[in-house]
């Protein structure tokens, strides 16, 4: 159907049919009319979520739905399938503020179906539809807003790079409208910090399809952090923005393409691997491969007992490296989680307690950390580092008894100065009323 026939079908209808035909192919699928310009010159890009007002009528006039009368904003990620062909391709030439009419014909809104019981099929479409607010898509897995991506340019297929895989890459970052960085790069998922880059990039890659090309803004969390990268003169807590281009990848073997036997040789191999990186003091690079090394072989029940006595000393080893990785990056979290996992696999493992009880004290519960330092002499009587840890603990446990004390001491002593005031106040109330009282007599 073309624009002419959309305006044929249209006659005698209450809908004036006019707009710019926007569809790829300019069939006449999607014609837009704008009834009121937006601002700015920014446009939406596929993955951003889009929130807008909405009228939705036949051909004819009839309304068949409106969020308007729901007094709710839509919203929705732009190309990604979510609503009719005729709003990601209309929504997607829209500006802040601009309201527009799209009259979308059945092939790019509910075709033969239709969508019963309010849209017939083969039925012509009119939206009146107002842009609000558009923002880029978090990435990360908390939705801390820490890494936001805006399409360019959408690839191809749907897999995706993975920890391990071998990327070729083209990337440009900037902070402050400055380029720092702009290089083609081949490299592992992993070994990015080698290379200067942030671990945001890499946690970017693993989200990007071949021949995609994205721009990334990159919170300092996941950036250069505090202390920012004084190579590229970025500053502690800076925001940075990073535009990646994906050529191609190949990725690494995941955990069901191995058999048994492979995923223990692979073991050994990247534990010589995280360990050289812990040398180096690249912790956080260590941390991927001793992650690999756990996510391969922590449901492996296929191994003979020789081999599975192998396999459970590499896992154990894997979350006691993590545990240490994550202690030395600041996160006793994370530290603390690889510690129970090595405990579950050996109850009464030294390392794992002690590394347990370091986690607890950076954590500030100096409470749980002396117990296990104190599990740790117990077992292990000539472990020195656990006494003085214990002392520690005490020390730290009286100082804050003190301030708990002083704390409660000014929160007793406000609650008995505040009564005291009420009661004065009681008194002085009640004087006055028993003097106009006598003054009646």
């Amino acid at each position: 159907m073309t624009a002419e026939e959309v305006t044929s079908e249209a006659q005698n209808t209450n809908i004036p049919i006019e707009g710019e035909d926007i569809t790829p192919k300019k069939d006449g699928g999607v014609l837009k009319l704008v009834k009121q310009e937006g601002t700015g010159t920014e446009l939406p890009m596929t993955g951003d979520k889009v929130f807008v007002h909405y009228d939705g009528t036949l051909l004819d006039g009839t309304p068949f739905d409106s969020s308007r009368e729901r007094g709710e904003k839509f919203s929705f990620e732009l190309g990604k399938g979510q609503v009719i062909k005729a709003w990601d391709l209309g929504v997607a030439t829209m500006k802040v503020g601009e309201i527009s009419q799209l009259i979308c014909k059945p092939e790019y809104a509910y075709g033969t179906a239709g969508s019963p019981p309010k849209i017939p099929p083969n039925a012509t479409l009119v939206f009146q539809v107002e842009l609000f607010e558009f923002r880029g898509e978090d990435i990360t897995e908390e939705e801390d807003g820490g890494i936001i991506r805006r399409i360019i340019t959408k690839g191809e297929g749907y897999s995706k790079p993975n920890e391990g895989a071998s990327v070729e890459v083209c990337l440009e970052g900037s902070f402050e409208g400055t380029v720092f960085d702009k290089r083609e790069l081949k490299f592992e998922i992993g070994d990015g910090e080698s290379l200067g880059l942030p671990r945001g990039v890499e946690k970017a890659l693993t989200a990007m399809e071949r021949g995609e090309e994205s721009l990334f803004i990159i919170k300092p969390k996941y950036g250069y952090g505090n202390t920012g990268n004084s190579n590229y003169n970025i500053p502690g807590v800076a925001t940075l923005q990073y535009k990646i281009k994906l050529t191609n990848f190949e990725k690494a073997k995941e955990s069901w393409e191995m058999n048994a036997t492979e995923k223990l040789e692979q073991s050994i191999i990247i534990k010589e691997k995280g360990t050289q990186y812990f040398k180096e003091g690249k912790y956080r690079q260590a941390s991927v491969q001793y992650k690999r090394i756990v996510s391969w072989l922590e449901n492996e029940t296929s191994l003979p007992e020789e081999d599975e006595q192998k396999a459970k000393a590499l896992r154990l080893a894997a979350h006691l490296n993590l545990a240490m990785c994550f202690l030395k990056l600041q996160e006793p979290s994370s530290a603390l989680d690889n510690c129970d996992k090595a405990l579950e696999l050996d109850e009464a493992n030294e390392k794992a307690i002690f590394r347990r009880g370091e986690a607890l004290f950076a954590m500030k519960e100096f409470d749980r950390a002396r117990a296990d330092f104190q599990r740790v002499i117990h077992l292990y009587p000539s472990n020195k580092a656990a006494k003085s840890q214990v002392v520690l603990c005490q020390k730290h446990m009286r100082e804050q008894h003190e301030k708990d004390k002083k704390l409660y001491a000014n929160m007793f002593q406000k609650f008995a100065e505040r009564d005291a005031k009420k009661e004065a106040d009681k008194g002085t109330e009640n004087g006055g009323m028993e003097v106009e009282s006598g003054g009646q007599e």
